[in-house]
């Protein structure tokens, strides 16, 4: 006890020692120390609101961080250790003591290096860009009882919004100056807005492209320029758009496409030349030609004689990378300054094969949302090039070893290892392969077929074995919408090898032991997902996804068309017929001037048998908990609704699926130190089903008390960023379970330490 207290009286003495170690030691005779801002004083020289996003541009430059910044840029840490590192462990002899100086050692920030003086001008010069001319900034260097250091105050008057009280676009003395005075209807500028300079860049912009698009190939944003005379009225700004003087001839005038000439390179960059021409196009190349003609020519949306517009030039270029067999892809045309009179401007493109084949070796400890975990391998070997048209096609062998961690709050539990194998096959084509009514997509769309076998062994249980066979078409139809389309998925699964233990727990006849019956699953499905960044800077992203299946729909009108009334076996097995939604909302909004990211979830999937089939197969039930949802509760060890299984049933694992489940997670992520992440989390939800079970009173939705039967729990996490991926441990704590513990009130764990959940997972958890 003495020792202990010996060692905590000298923890605390070195602690001491280093605040009361002085951080300016090796300053020079004028420098002084920079410990961060005061104050940022922003005040409207009219009395009104400052805008949030103005307050935001102006405070962002004189936002600087101070050495080991805690609050930045207010408040420091008591314990600055790098900056006390460089003041006492510099030393120019090798060492221990050499190292520890350049492993954590900071230099440190002075005043003369945030240079206030150009940074209150900075601020001056933002708020004019803003339209608020006649703004003034200001700063004051406060001393600190230590005269080598100091803090920065500054105060930001914001003078009146100048609005626009006139706009004037060029005269008429051309097509170009036509072109552009059409374009005034849908201007980002208007009469009585805000004078902005970003708008009026963004108004530049968005002319050029246009005329590009009209085969002003050679026009650029700096050829508009814009006079504005602020001495007409105060707070109002005359505005008038010009032409910038010595335009170059070229750029005022639309162009054709001439020649087009492609040049390809082997991988190896040998082979003999050759020729070809195909559409027009001439193409050299070393032989053997390793794209088929006609791809390529697909592939080009620019034709000789058309039109040179931008969209056509630039998704060429797209077109050729998104192939995947190209090392690089250049396009060069004809120089501005060597242009020879006419209207037609030629265009070459390089290109060179990249390695067709490309193999994988994966080795990792992995850890599921089914809470096992175990090591695990992949080998994949991909040819990029398949067919000679950017086909790809993958082999992949998978094995894994695993068991499952944690224990159930319900009260059951059920150890069970298990290890899988499989082999899949795949062919992609970069393309919809569809009829010819399907509208040409601008964006990327591929089409592909697999083929699978796995086999998974719940050692002491059984075995299943699962054959899957399908064709989906990927595709976009803008820069936020995604669509998967599986027209066609054959899966067939096996169970077999029952143990007694098995049949024990599953006997004959149950809905459960029909849900592991060999089934043959032919099904079809779509996905929409819908990805947009969001917010001022597009720093926040939305992300909504949702997919509907249905099974065993086009059979069972077939064997109808047969005449029977009741559908029978395919291939001696009974075919599933079942109906299935889900939908997905994510949201990341970042919170404050660092990485730290607001992330919510909200899902919802229900699922209904029919048909030929009474019950769901087991892989499309519903299931909550573990390491990628409810955090404090393990994998199926709570739910359906308020059902709760015997402590003497060995089943429960198997028991606590349902055919509906909603979810929802928020989480708080948040930086540490370096590549260290932190978390807080808040988890919620629960399965139900959705038609009455004897066998598992309390599961049905309605049944209960619903807001009651909403499983909750909360917790704190590591992530370790390694890029690559993600390393995380996370801490759930129940708090409310959804069934009667005997337990009075919301918090209803009977035991704190019950109500603990340990995962180590790898990747985020949504």
């Amino acid at each position: 006890m003495k020792a202990t207290a010996m060692k905590c009286a000298a923890f605390f003495a070195l602690i001491l020692a280093l605040c009361a170690c002085s951080t300016t030691k090796r300053l020079g005779e004028n420098d002084v120390l920079y410990t961060g801002v005061k104050k940022i004083n922003i005040e409207s020289m009219t009395g009104e609101d400052v805008p949030g996003s103005v307050e935001s541009a102006v405070k962002e430059p004189v936002s600087v961080k101070p050495n080991n910044p805690l609050y930045s840029p207010y408040v420091r840490t008591p314990f600055p250790i790098g900056l006390w590192a460089w003041n006492h462990l510099y030393t120019d002899k090798k060492g221990i003591k050499r190292w520890l100086y350049r492993t954590i050692a900071k230099q440190p920030v002075l005043i003369s290096d945030v240079k206030p003086e150009l940074r209150v001008q900075l601020v001056e010069d933002i708020l004019d860009n803003l339209g608020y001319f006649g703004s003034h900034a200001g700063y004051e260097v406060t001393k600190q009882r230590n005269p080598k250091k100091s803090r920065i105050s500054y105060d930001i008057e914001v003078a009146q919004p100048w609005v626009y009280s006139n706009i004037e676009y060029p005269e008429v003395q051309g097509p170009v100056t036509q072109a552009i005075k059409d374009m005034q209807a849908a201007s980002n500028i208007k009469l009585g807005e805000q004078y902005n300079i970003d708008s009026l860049t963004r108004e530049r912009v968005r002319i050029t492209n246009n005329l590009r698009e009209q085969s002003y190939y050679y026009f650029r944003p700096e050829y508009i320029e814009y006079l504005a005379d602020t001495t007409i009225q105060k707070f109002e700004v005359d505005l008038r758009m010009v032409l910038a003087q010595g335009v170059p001839q070229a750029a005022l005038q639309p162009y054709d496409i001439g020649n087009i000439s492609v040049s390809l390179l082997n991988d190896q960059g040998m082979g003999r030349p050759d020729s070809t021409v195909h559409n027009g196009i001439k193409i050299w190349f070393q032989q053997p030609l390793k794209i088929r003609p006609r791809v390529l020519a697909r592939t080009l949306t620019i034709q000789p004689g058309q039109p040179a517009r931008l969209s056509d030039i630039n998704n060429t270029l797209t077109n050729l990378n998104r192939l995947g067999i190209f090392r690089y892809v250049n396009m060069e045309v004809t120089p501005l300054d060597s242009l020879a009179p006419g209207d037609k401007m030629d265009m070459r493109i390089s290109a060179a094969f990249d390695q067709p084949l490309e193999a994988e070796l994966e080795v990792d400890f992995s850890h599921k949302s089914s809470s096992f975990i175990g090591p695990g391998a992949m080998f994949s070997v991909k040819n990029n090039n398949f067919l000679h048209g950017g086909e790809v096609f993958s082999v992949r062998l998978n094995g894994a070893y695993e068991w499952q961690t944690g224990n159930s709050n319900a009260g059951s539990s059920l150890s069970m290892n298990s290890y899988e194998a499989g082999i899949n096959t795949s062919l992609t084509f970069p393309r919809l392969l569809a009829p010819k009514f399907a509208p040409p997509n601008k964006h990327s769309a591929r089409t592909t077929f697999n083929m699978g076998v796995n086999i998974l062994r719940r050692a002491g249980f059984f075995s299943m074995s699962s054959f899957n066979l399908g064709a989906s078409y990927d595709f976009q139809t803008s820069n936020t919408s995604y669509h998967n389309l599986t027209l066609l998925k054959f899966t067939y699964n096996h169970t077999f090898n029952k143990s007694e233990k098995f049949m024990e727990i599953i006997p004959d006849g149950s809905a459960l032991a029909r849900s592991f019956a060999n089934q043959f699953i032919p099904s079809a499905s779509y996905t929409y997902t819908w990805d947009k960044p969001t917010g001022h800077d597009k720093e926040n992203q939305i992300i909504w996804s949702s997919t509907a299946t249905t099974a065993g729909n086009i059979i069972s009108a077939l064997w109808a068309l047969t005449g029977k009334e009741k559908p029978g076996k395919i291939f001696g097995s009974e075919f599933s017929q079942f109906v299935k939604a889900t939908s997905e909302i994510r949201y990341y909004k970042k919170v404050g001037r660092n990485d730290n990211i607001l992330a919510m979830r909200f899902y919802a999937g229900a699922a209904h048998p029919y048909g030929n089939s009474d019950v769901l197969p087991y892989a499309d039930q519903f299931y909550i908990g573990g390491a990628n949802s409810i955090r404090a509760f393990t994998i199926r060890s709570i739910g359906p609704g308020n059902f709760v299984p015997d402590k003497d049933n060995n089943r429960g694992y198997f028991d606590q699926t349902g055919e509906m489940k909603l979810e929802a997670n928020i989480e708080f992520r948040f930086g540490i130190v370096g590549r260290l992440k932190g978390a807080l989390f808040l988890d919620a939800g629960n399965i139900w089903l959705l038609k009455k079970d004897p066998s598992r009173p309390g599961g049905t939705i309605g049944e209960g008390n619903f807001l009651k039967e909403i499983a909750t729990g909360t917790g704190v996490g590591l992530r370790y960023d390694l890029q690559f991926i993600v390393l995380r441990f996370d801490t759930g704590i129940g708090l409310h379970l959804p069934y009667d513990t005997g337990k009075k009130g919301y918090y209803n764990i009977p035991k704190f330490k019950e109500g603990l959940g340990y995962h180590l997972a790898i990747g985020y958890p949504f």
